[in-house]
């Protein structure tokens, strides 16, 4: 099918164009301009059209766990204590509720202008440790979820070994553990036959990090994910006691180990690095890798800051990630990135590019949370350009969060001040997403009634 898409504004390449038709056929952007002759039209008036945005890094399955973490166990606290209701959950979902709770996910994100995402998914086995008939059974029905919002997507299928180095077997993980790389690699390449006939989903290596995962383990999957071309994504340096262990173990930092092992490259995403010294920086800088930030959930759990100035500048790329999914916003996450800078160096602006532009920094905020994610996910696309995926949202210019913007400051207003209220509509591969919400909520809540008790 072919249409063009009218509205007063579009976004195409980190520029915005006034009067311009957005021409889509079979999916995919032909050309930015005139409209013509005998193509259908579709208006859209008091609109503007925006590049879709990109979860690069999710745990659908958390979504299970909103509001139910922000409390105090002890004095102490801290990211290992929310980690043991992350497993209460975990240990206890079903298929069934699997499936409700990531579809629930996915159809907020799609609500929040969020087209496409990467799925950092650990749940593997039944709830005694025990491969299900279908090793993928869990993978599965995270990715039916998704598509069945209409979301693009990239399963990244985690690598799970151990607790930790010279750490006892954590019974919690049972569901988490398998046996070897081969036997992963083995299960990774049947998901990738499963999915190889949907356009919109594909899959990805991710060794869950240096601490679940040995050397060994990241060595071999590495290089099985660049002879297949697959993405590669890790956790890396996000909380102190994770760099103990590694230095522990291997002498250096994640992010050098990675280069070690020749598991940092241009095809790598380091998901978090908020802990990084200058050698670390320089390494993935060096290496032209990814960060994949998630500020909210970076924030949320008190992990530290995202030193997004000093990854730019050593060459390093930034993409967004959701993570924990607590909130789906994924433009909060954009500001924060900056803003977060901004309280650690009393500055305005720290990641601002300098091109003298209005909307400089919202442009290249705005690019990290679409273009960024979609390259960090090893996919074309992500500023509405010719030739890539037709993957995008519609914007009512007479929302209160965008009302008396111009168009010359249009990328900044989205980033620093949209609202989900502003969202008409979620296009992927030119099809508007209308999932059944009324359904996905009735089953969510269900889901956690079984889960928790007392869910309305």
């Amino acid at each position: 099918m072919r249409r063009a898409f009218q509205p007063d504004l579009i976004c195409s390449g980190g520029r915005v164009l006034a009067s311009a038709a957005l021409l889509v056929e079979d999916g995919v952007v032909t050309s930015i301009g005139e409209a013509p002759a005998g193509v259908e039209v579709v208006r859209l008036r008091r609109a503007a059209i925006l590049p879709g945005l990109v979860s690069a890094h999710s745990h659908a399955f958390q979504r299970a766990i909103r509001a139910r973490t922000e409390w105090r166990a002890r004095s102490e606290s801290d990211f290992w204590t929310w980690r043991e209701a992350m497993y209460a959950a975990a240990g206890q979902l079903s298929p069934d509720d699997l499936e409700a709770v990531s579809r629930m996910c996915f159809y907020e994100m799609a609500l929040s202008g969020i087209t496409c995402v990467g799925e950092f998914h650990y749940l593997h086995r039944d709830t005694r440790g025990q491969p299900y008939d279908d090793p993928n059974e869990l993978d599965l029905r995270v990715l039916r979820a998704a598509r069945g919002v209409g979301l693009r997507t990239v399963h990244l299928r985690v690598a799970y070994a151990r607790a930790g180095f010279a750490l006892p077997d954590n019974p919690r993980q049972r569901r988490f553990i398998e046996g070897s790389p081969d036997e992963y690699l083995k299960n990774l390449a049947a998901l990738q036959a499963a999915v190889r006939a949907d356009p919109l989903a594909t899959v990805g290596a991710a060794p869950h990090s240096v601490r679940a995962c040995p050397a060994e383990w990241i060595a071999q999957i590495a290089g099985e994910a660049k002879r297949q071309g697959w993405p590669l994504h890790l956790h890396v340096s996000e909380q102190p006691a994770e760099l103990a262990q590694c230095r522990a173990e291997h002498g250096v930092n994640p992010p050098l180990l990675l280069e070690k092992l020749g598991a940092l490259h241009e095809n790598t995403t380091a998901v978090h690095a908020v802990h990084l010294d200058a050698a670390d920086v320089r390494a993935l800088g060096a290496a032209r890798a990814t960060v994949c930030a998630c500020p909210t959930t970076e924030r949320n759990l008190g992990d530290g800051i995202v030193q997004a100035d000093a990854l730019l500048a050593a060459g390093a790329r930034l993409s967004l990630g959701t993570d924990s999914n607590a909130q789906l916003d994924l433009l909060e996450d954009a500001r924060e990135l900056d803003y977060h800078l901004r309280l650690q160096k009393l500055a305005r602006a720290p990641l601002d590019p300098g091109e003298g532009r209005v909307d400089g920094l919202g442009a290249r905020l705005y690019a990290v949370a679409s273009e960024g994610g979609m390259r960090s996910l090893g996919l074309p696309g992500g500023a509405l350009r010719a030739g890539e995926p037709a993957d995008f949202i519609v914007v009512d210019l007479d929302d209160p969060s965008l009302a008396g913007c111009a168009d010359d400051d249009l990328l900044a207003a989205a980033v620093f001040s949209l609202q989900r209220t502003a969202i008409r509509q979620t296009w992927v591969a030119g099809v508007r997403l209308q999932p059944d919400g009324a359904r996905i909520v009735t089953d969510f809540r269900a889901a956690m009634a079984r889960l928790w008790g007392g869910a309305r």
